[in-house]
Formats: structure tokens, C-alpha cells, sequence
């Protein structure tokens, strides 16, 4: 088995929680975009958020990926935005494990801010199609590590 470890280690282990989602089948580009939204967010309003992007609501605004994405009204300061919803409800789905482990170590819920929340490549899974002629086409999935620390400010 692998030894996970989180990609920031510079935070105060009385007044934070973290939380880890390890290959997960989403998109890496999507998994970043959402990650760089909640970013700086209060924990509440994150879990709003994206279950407003869930519902189709408020989009989330892509600022690197975002080749022939089309403009979407609601977003301030960057026009281009999407709805990745399946992303949306893992990360939200995290975003509560976060909040349990938080409550579990006697932290104040309501009080919570993401202070790191970050989403990258993990492994590929290699399937192939067979083609004509004894040829194959490669057709690769590329699973994703999303991680997410919270902290308690006053």
C-alpha cells in the first residue's frame, strides 16, 4: 500500500483538520479549477457554492483551462465558466469530511477557513481499443488526488 502525504506541511496541527481524496475518478482540469474557487473560502459558503454548481446555478469560473469555454453570466471578474458537476460532488463530498475531522479534533465549525486546496494528476488507468489491421488505439484515464486543509480563525 502507498503512503499518502499532503503536499503542504506547514500548517498548525492544534487549529487545522485536513482531508484527502486519493484517485478519484474526475477530472484533473476540473478537480483544479474548483480547488482554486474555494480557495480562501469560509467553509460554509464553499459548501454552498458547490452545491449551487451542482444544481446548475452559479458556474465555476475556469481560468486556465478554459480554451472555447463560453462566457457565463453571475461570474465577477472572469468571463469564462463551467458546471463540472461530478467533480463538484466529490469535492463536496470532501469538504464534509474535512468538516468531521475538524469537529472530532473540538473545532469550531462554523469558524472554518480552506486555507489549501489543491488537485492533481495520480496514476493512469491503460486500456486499449483494438483497431483494424492488428493496430490498437491507446484509451487513458487519469485519476486525481484532491486535498484539503481547513483552519480555524477567530
Amino acid at each position: 500500500m502507498p503512503k499518502w502525504g499532503y503536499s503542504v506541511g506547514w500548517v498548525d496541527p492544534e487549529r487545522t483538520a485536513k482531508a484527502s481524496l486519493r484517485e478519484a475518478r474526475i477530472s484533473p482540469k476540473h478537480a483544479r479549477e474548483i480547488c482554486r474557487a474555494i480557495k480562501g473560502m469560509m467553509l460554509e459558503d464553499a459548501k454552498k457554492f458547490l452545491e449551487d454548481v451542482i444544481a446548475l446555478k452559479r458556474p465555476v469560473p475556469f481560468r486556465r483551462y478554459n480554451k472555447k469555454v463560453p462566457h457565463r453570466r453571475g461570474l465577477r471578474g472572469w468571463p469564462t465558466g463551467r458546471f463540472p458537476v461530478k467533480a463538484a460532488k466529490c469535492i463536496l463530498r470532501l469538504l464534509k469530511d474535512a468538516e468531521a475531522n475538524a469537529e472530532f479534533k473540538g473545532l469550531n465549525t462554523e469558524k472554518l477557513k480552506i486555507i489549501h486546496a489543491a488537485a492533481y494528476p495520480g496514476m493512469k488507468i491503460k486500456k486499449y481499443f483494438p483497431r483494424a489491421y492488428g493496430r490498437s488505439t491507446p484509451n487513458f484515464e487519469t485519476l486525481t488526488h484532491v486535498e484539503v486543509v481547513v483552519e480555524e480563525v477567530e
